[in-house]
This record gives C-alpha cells, sequence and structure tokens, in this order.
C-alpha cells in the first residue's frame, strides 16, 4: 500500500541525519565533527479511518493524515472529500 494521503497528498521525504561527534568549543572542547551524512525517510502520520458522512448516510474508509482529520473536522466531511475527488 502506499503510504499517501488521499487529501492532503502527503507522502514520504528523503532526508539525512547528521552523526556528530566531540566536545563543544564552549564547553572546552576542540569542536564538533560531522562523521556521517545517514540518509532516512520522513514518514506522514497516516491512519486509515472510517468517516461518517451525513449527506450520504454512509461511511466512507480513507487514508489521511492527522492533519488532513483536523481539516475534515473543520471544513466538514462531505465538502472535504468532494474537494479531494472521493465523493
Amino acid at each position: 500500500m502506499s503510504k499517501v494521503c488521499s487529501i492532503t497528498g502527503a507522502k514520504p521525504v528523503k532526508g539525512h541525519t547528521i552523526h556528530r561527534r566531540g566536545m563543544a568549543k564552549k564547553s572546552g572542547g576542540v569542536g564538533r565533527h560531522v562523521t556521517a551524512n545517514t540518509p532516512r525517510m520522513f514518514e506522514p502520520n497516516l491512519k486509515e479511518r472510517r468517516i461518517w458522512v451525513p449527506e450520504l448516510k454512509r461511511f466512507i474508509t480513507v487514508k489521511l493524515t492527522m492533519r488532513a482529520l483536523k481539516t475534515i473536522n473543520k471544513n466538514g466531511a462531505h465538502a472535504t472529500l468532494k474537494k479531494a475527488g472521493l465523493i
């Protein structure tokens, strides 16, 4: 299954974690040095939810981020799902 939000379109993003060693000069050391740049993925906070749509009188199951769930609470289920093209 793809890791994409049905409403916002959020998907995984590539990034890096920076590994450092040494003590900061401010603390009396010789300085911090980067020793590695390790690739990682930033995953969206996806959940599968059944959303009740009163206008249709039925549930619709969608995979969405928690930010999209807040958007549904703010704008209403029918309007948000219609704008996303899911209804």
